[in-house]
């Protein structure tokens, strides 16, 4: 999103398999220590720093801050939130299940992969119906395809194949060709350490609530 709107910004990672999410400098940003969260220095209502955690919660004020990629018309900006939200409360959870109990669990559950597979593959098939007769999601490019856009990256992860959802693979390789989408994927990627989640310390910070030193 900051990247679509060429807005200047500090990364600040955060090592989550290390458990920086557990600092109380983080802690103050986002209470739930949870990636992503964004402090703005310049709020346009008032003196800064302004903290937003949540993804949905960061790209509808970056939205509503730079006057982009949300529609203006009531209708549509409902339509917008009903897509929006449909992603945090269905697609990023139900993909995230997917991703653990495929890749990452312990021991394999095969109801469990079969259970958030199979619920993928029925949220892609939305994606799909919803996709047969526009280019995007609302309208025009906007925040409800940034936010689902990631989980799509993931799909192989998550058990699905592309070439059975034709419309939804148009739509993911349109915006894959968006420069400013692929210099968001690119960003930070030399970070990126998937080893770090199958690690025993990672593993406990990640995936049973320890905290380090806990």
């Amino acid at each position: 999103m900051l990247e679509e709107l060429g807005a200047d910004y500090e990364l600040t990672p955060v090592d989550i398999g290390r458990g920086d999410q557990y600092s109380p400098e983080f802690t103050a940003v986002c209470p739930n220590n949870r990636v992503p969260a964004i402090s703005d220095p310049e709020p346009v209502f008032g003196k800064g720093p302004f903290t937003v955690f949540e993804s949905g919660a960061i790209l509808c004020y970056l939205a509503e801050k730079f006057g982009r990629f949300m529609p203006a018309e009531p209708q549509a900006r409902y339509e917008c939130f009903e897509w929006l939200f449909w992603q945090v409360g269905g697609l990023g959870p139900m993909g995230g299940q997917a991703h653990h109990f495929r890749l990452y669990a312990s021991e394999r559950i095969q109801y469990a992969i079969d259970r958030y597979t199979n619920e993928c593959h029925r949220l892609y098939g939305v994606l799909e119906s919803r996709l047969e007769d526009r280019e995007f999601l609302v309208g025009s490019y906007g925040i409800a395809d940034i936010a689902c856009v990631p989980w799509i990256f993931r799909h192989e992860r998550q058990g699905q194949r592309l070439e059975e959802f034709p419309a939804l693979n148009r739509w993911y390789t349109t915006i894959l060709s968006r420069p400013a989408v692929q210099a968001g994927f690119a960003l930070a990627a030399d970070l990126r350490d998937e080893a770090a989640f199958t690690s025993e310390s990672a593993r406990r910070v990640l995936f049973e609530g320890k905290r380090p030193g806990s």
